[in-house]
C-alpha cells in the first residue's frame, strides 16, 4: 500500500510541476530554421505555394477558397487530422506567409517562408510565429518535442523532393 501512495504521490508531483513551468513558459513563440538547397528559387517556391502531397506525412492536400475569397491550403495527415491555413502573403519567389485557419486548436500562429538566392542556390528560411495555449502542451512543445521539430521535418522533406542533401541552420 506504501508503494502504490508513493508511486501515485510521484506521478502527481510531476504532473504539477509540468503543469507549473509550462504556465510559467511565455505563450508566444518565435523559432527560425533555414536549409540551402541547389535549386533555383522557382522550383521551391513552386514546392511550397502548391499542393504538400510531396510530403511524407500528408496522405492529403488540397488548395481551395472558402466562402469570404481567402486562399486555403487543407492537409490531412497521416494521424488524420486536417488542418486549414491560410494564405496572407505571396511574392514569388521570394516569400510566403501561411496562418492557421483551422479553430479550436490548442496552438494557432504562422509560418513565414523566405527564399534567397545564395551562390548557386537558394536558402530557404521558415520562421514560425506561434502560440501554444495550453500549459502542458507547452511544456511538452518545448523540452520533449522541441518548437523546430516541425520546421525541420519540413525543410528535410523539400530536400528528399529536390535530391539535396540537408544541413539545418539556425
Amino acid at each position: 500500500m506504501k508503494v502504490a501512495v508513493v508511486v501515485i504521490g510521484g506521478l502527481l508531483l510531476v504532473a504539477v510541476t509540468v503543469y507549473v513551468v509550462g504556465a510559467l513558459l511565455a505563450q508566444s513563440h518565435r523559432v527560425s530554421r533555414s536549409a540551402l538547397y541547389r535549386v533555383p528559387p522557382e522550383r521551391l517556391f513552386a514546392l511550397i505555394d502548391g499542393s504538400q502531397d510531396w510530403r511524407s506525412d500528408i496522405t492529403r492536400s488540397e488548395t481551395l477558397t472558402d466562402a469570404a475569397g481567402r486562399r486555403l491550403l487543407r492537409e490531412t495527415g497521416r494521424d488524420g487530422n486536417t488542418i486549414a491555413y491560410e494564405l496572407q502573403q505571396s511574392k514569388p519567389p521570394v516569400s510566403l506567409i501561411r496562418r492557421i485557419a483551422t479553430e479550436n486548436l490548442p496552438y494557432s500562429g504562422t509560418w513565414t517562408f523566405s527564399l534567397v538566392r545564395e551562390g548557386d542556390g537558394t536558402r530557404v528560411r521558415i520562421t514560425e510565429d506561434g502560440e501554444v495555449y495550453n500549459p502542458i502542451f507547452r511544456f511538452v512543445s518545448r523540452f520533449i518535442i522541441g518548437q523546430h521539430r516541425t520546421i525541420d521535418n519540413y525543410l528535410r522533406a523539400l530536400a528528399i523532393m529536390t535530391n539535396q542533401e540537408l544541413e539545418i541552420q539556425n
